[in-house]
């Protein structure tokens, strides 16, 4: 284990600092693959020395961008829990870069799996196709999952149930009700089996998130930064009863169950702010992106958690910017911070750039139209916030 150089990110934070602007910083845990950021090598090391560090699936293929959940109390980083290296990592930022806080440092993003997002990397197979039709597969096959998943099921009586994930789940490339698993009518996910593998595969997730902004939340109790995580938007299947993609990602949430206020409930406890990607999406045939944010939302106006928005894509016309549009503006919005990622060449360009500066100016006034002839709507100012990432 190696010790934290900033020097380069205290550069940066200078330089903002110097311009008169803000940072909001994201404390990141995972690998980006599109960035060409792995993980330390250290960690790596430990990871291919064929320690069980890394989410699995059922083929026994690893998901090696981040680490397993399973492993958070375990000593397996050098003698070292991952709670403790995140700790350890959190107090270092702190201290290094206490005189930007609140100043020039504004946000802080806490890291919570894959993406940095609270969820299982449930569609991480290389060899899916753009078009596939899955809803991911189950991640809960290395042994400390299995481990975990055989002592509830002995302590329920029911040993059978701790072998594995269900049999008969769909593999990331099968539609998910062709299967007996996500069936619309008497699918598995309905009996006492399929509602105590759901319960413990969420529980494992939504215990991850509140240990890790627990312990971020501790840290920075006396710093005047506001806190925040990455819930995801899982919208495919999201009109099917059983909701398979959320699923398999994480969220006991189906037609007759919510699997959003429980996680909310973490955030809120430590209070974090919610960000959810996706704002520039909208509901079509299988995938339903607004339905699933109006369930979040919902949850956070019960829990009076403070929400951000994000898009997950390149905004390339003007259809996605009227999208976000539409969920800032309004009496019903409760969105305070959006951030507009994707900033690049092409960010600059006439074919992109016009888009966004009519967007920015039409948040501060009555909606305008993207492009001629298009109708306008009364829509109300917003006092939401916006960065650029």
């Amino acid at each position: 284990m190696g010790k934290y150089d900033w020097s380069r990110y205290l550069d940066i934070v200078e330089m903002v600092q110097k311009l008169d602007l803000k940072l909001h910083v994201s404390l990141c845990f995972h690998a980006s693959e599109d960035a060409q950021i792995p993980l330390p090598r250290w960690v790596s090391r430990i990871g291919d020395s064929g320690s069980s560090i890394y989410f699995t699936d059922r083929s026994g293929k690893q998901y090696k961008d981040c680490l397993s959940l399973s492993v958070d109390d375990l000593p397996v980083l050098d003698g070292k829990t991952p709670l403790q290296v995140y700790k350890d990592f959190f107090d270092n930022f702190k201290s290094t870069f206490s005189p930007f806080m609140g100043s020039t440092i504004t946000g802080l993003s806490i890291g919570l799996g894959p993406d940095g997002e609270l969820r299982y990397p449930s569609h991480h197979h290389p060899e899916m196709s753009k078009t596939h039709l899955g809803a991911g597969e189950f991640q809960c096959y290395d042994k400390n999952m299995l481990a975990n998943l055989k002592h509830q099921a002995q302590t329920l009586g029911n040993p059978l149930w701790g072998l594995g994930g269900p049999h008969n789940a769909p593999s990331y490339d099968q539609s998910p009700i062709s299967g007996t698993f996500f069936a619309e009518n008497g699918g598995s996910w309905e009996t006492p089996y399929g509602d105590f593998f759901l319960s413990w595969y969420s529980s494992q997730l939504i215990n991850h998130g509140d240990r890790v902004l627990s312990l971020a939340a501790s840290t920075f109790k006396d710093v005047p930064v506001p806190l925040s995580g990455k819930i995801p938007i899982m919208p495919s299947w999201y009109k099917a009863r059983s909701h398979p993609s959320e699923l398999t990602a994480g969220f006991y949430n189906t037609v007759n169950r919510d699997g959003y206020d429980s996680i909310v409930e973490v955030f809120s406890r430590n209070s974090c702010k919610v960000i959810v990607p996706g704002l520039e999406l909208s509901d079509e045939e299988q995938s339903s992106p607004e339905s699933v944010l109006a369930q979040v939302i919902s949850c956070c106006r019960k829990y009076s958690a403070e929400v951000a928005g994000e898009n997950s894509s390149f905004c390339g016309g003007s259809e996605g910017f009227e999208q976000i549009k539409h969920k800032l503006l309004g009496e019903n919005g409760v969105i305070e911070l959006f951030t507009y990622q994707r900033i690049g060449a092409h960010f600059f360009s006439p074919d992109h750039f016009r888009y966004f500066t009519q967007f920015v100016r039409g948040l501060n006034q009555h909606a305008l139209p993207l492009e001629p002839g298009e109708p306008t709507h009364s829509l109300s100012p917003t006092n939401c916030q916006m960065q650029t990432a």
